[in-house]
C-alpha cells in the first residue's frame, strides 16, 4: 500500500523523466568543432522525448564547454528549447549550472524562460541576511494531467563562495559540509511543500566518491579527490539524484536512485569505445520505479591507427592501407595515430599527412611513445636549477610538438633569452 491515498488516487501518478548532462556545447576536440555532432544530438534528444512521452528534462550542468561560449551555442540551445516547447507544451525543462558555465549568464534569462516553463538556474542566492533563498531552487513538476507530481531540488554547481562554513569543528572538512548544509536546507523546504505521494528529486554537478573519471576529459573539482562528496549527502527520502559533472555514466555508491547520465558525446579521443546515454527514469509516486539507458548514436567515428603504437614505418603502412567510405568534412572520422620512436622525429606530421593525402578522415592527435625514455626520466628527476633554460625549452617543445624545434625558433628563443640576461645584468 503506498501513501497516494492521501491525494485519493487509485494508483500513483506516473512520471517520466530524461535525465542528461555535460553537453558542452561549442566543444572543440584537438581543434576540430562539434556544432554538427551537438545539433544531431539535440534532434535526437527531442525525438525521445516525443516517442517516450516523457513529462520532464533534466539537464545536470555544464551545457557549455566554457564560461564564454560562442553565439553559435547560445543560438543552439535556444534553438532547441524552443521547439521542444512547440513540439512538447507540457514538458518540464529544468537545467542547472555546472563548473564550465557561467553562473551569471545562465541566470540572465532566468524570468523570460520562467514564463514559458522552463527554468535555467545558473547559480544560487541568498537574501539580505545570508540565508539559503531555496525557493528559487524548488522546481514543481507536474503529471499529464497537470498535477504537480514531484518537486525538483535545482541545486547548480557550487563554488566555494557559496557555502558557510560558521560554526563548523575543526575536525569538519569544510568544503563538503558546506556542500552538505545546503542540500539539507534545501531538502527540508522541499519536503515541506510535498504532500501525498509526490516525489522528491535532487540535481547537482559534483565530484561523487568512488566516482569512475573518463581520461583525459574532466577534471576533479571542489578541491580534488580528497573532497570526493559522500553519498550520504542526499537523504534517503530523495528518490532519484540527477547528477552531472562525470561523463561516464554510473551508479553512486552501488545506489540505483543517485546516477550519472554522462555526457551524450565523446569529449576525449579516449572515449571511443564508449556508448554514450540518456537515462529513462520512471516515478511511481513517491518512488523509483525504472532506469534505462538510451545510447545515443554516434555521428562522427573515433579512430585509433594502429590499435597499439608501432615503428613509423609500419603506421605509414597501416595508415595508406585503410579503406574508409566518402564522407562530408563534418561526419569523417578524427583519428589518432600512435607511434613507437627511438627518439624525437623532425617532420613527423608532415611524414603522417602524406600517408593520409587523399583519406576522408581528419587527423586529431599523434600520439608518441618512446623505447627508451631513460634521458626523459633522468631530466625529470633533475632540480629545475639543474638545468639549462633552452633544455626546458627544447623539452616542452619535443613534448608539445612531437620533434625538435625549427632551428629559427630555437634562435629567437636564445636570443630572448640573451636579452633578458643582460637586461638582469644592467
Amino acid at each position: 500500500m503506498t501513501s497516494s491515498f492521501f491525494n485519493q488516487r487509485i494508483t500513483p501518478a506516473v512520471l517520466k523523466i530524461i535525465h542528461t548532462s555535460d553537453w558542452h556545447l561549442g566543444h572543440q576536440l584537438h581543434g576540430y568543432d562539434r556544432q554538427q555532432e551537438h545539433q544531431a544530438f539535440l534532434d535526437w534528444l527531442q525525438q525521445q522525448l516525443i516517442d517516450e512521452e516523457a513529462d520532464a528534462l533534466l539537464v545536470a550542468g555544464d551545457i557549455f564547454d566554457s564560461a564564454n561560449p560562442p553565439a553559435s551555442a547560445w543560438r543552439m540551445l535556444y534553438r532547441f528549447l524552443a521547439d521542444v516547447a512547440k513540439a512538447l507544451p507540457q514538458l518540464n525543462v529544468i537545467i542547472t549550472g555546472g563548473n564550465h558555465d557561467s553562473p551569471s549568464k545562465l541566470d540572465a534569462p532566468h524570468e523570460l524562460l520562467k514564463a514559458f516553463d522552463l527554468h535555467l538556474i545558473g547559480a544560487i542566492s541568498r537574501h539580505s541576511d545570508g540565508s539559503l533563498d531555496t525557493e528559487r531552487m524548488m522546481v514543481p513538476v507536474t503529471d499529464k494531467e497537470g498535477q504537480t507530481a514531484a518537486w525538483v531540488m535545482a541545486v547548480p554547481f557550487l563554488r566555494s563562495s557559496d557555502l558557510r562554513t560558521e560554526g563548523l569543528g575543526e575536525d569538519d572538512d569544510r568544503l563538503i559540509e558546506g556542500v552538505r548544509q545546503i542540500y539539507q536546507q534545501t531538502e527540508q523546504a522541499a519536503r515541506a511543500k510535498c504532500t501525498g505521494s509526490q516525489a522528491l528529486i535532487a540535481m547537482g554537478h559534483v565530484y561523487m566518491a568512488s566516482g569512475q573519471l573518463s581520461e583525459m576529459s574532466e577534471r576533479r573539482i571542489l578541491g580534488g579527490n580528497q573532497h570526493a562528496l559522500p553519498a550520504d549527502i542526499f537523504a534517503k527520502y530523495v528518490a532519484y539524484v540527477a547528477l552531472g559533472h562525470l561523463h561516464l555514466a554510473q551508479r553512486v555508491a552501488k545506489q540505483d536512485r543517485i546516477r550519472y547520465c554522462g555526457s551524450p558525446i565523446p569529449l576525449s579521443l579516449s572515449e571511443r569505445h564508449y556508448r554514450h546515454q540518456v537515462l529513462a527514469v520512471t516515478l511511481e509516486g513517491e518512488q523509483l520505479a525504472d532506469i534505462r539507458s538510451l545510447e545515443v548514436p554516434r555521428r562522427v567515428d573515433l579512430l585509433r591507427v594502429p590499435d597499439k603504437p608501432a615503428p613509423l614505418d609500419e603506421v605509414i603502412e597501416a595508415l595508406q592501407a585503410m579503406t574508409l567510405s566518402p564522407l562530408s568534412l563534418d561526419m569523417q572520422p578524427l583519428l589518432e595515430v600512435p607511434v613507437l620512436l627511438d627518439a624525437p622525429q623532425p617532420m613527423l606530421r608532415e611524414k603522417i599527412l602524406v600517408a593520409l593525402e587523399g583519406q576522408p578522415i581528419r587527423l586529431a592527435k599523434i600520439t608518441p611513445h618512446y623505447r627508451d625514455r631513460t634521458h626523459e626520466r633522468q631530466f625529470r628527476e633533475q632540480r629545475l636549477s639543474d638545468v639549462e633554460p633552452f633544455q626546458v625549452f627544447r623539452h616542452g617543445w619535443q613534448q608539445k610538438y612531437q620533434g625538435e624545434p625549427d632551428p629559427a625558433i630555437a634562435a629567437t628563443f636564445s636570443h630572448l633569452l640573451e636579452q633578458l640576461e643582460q637586461d638582469e645584468d644592467q
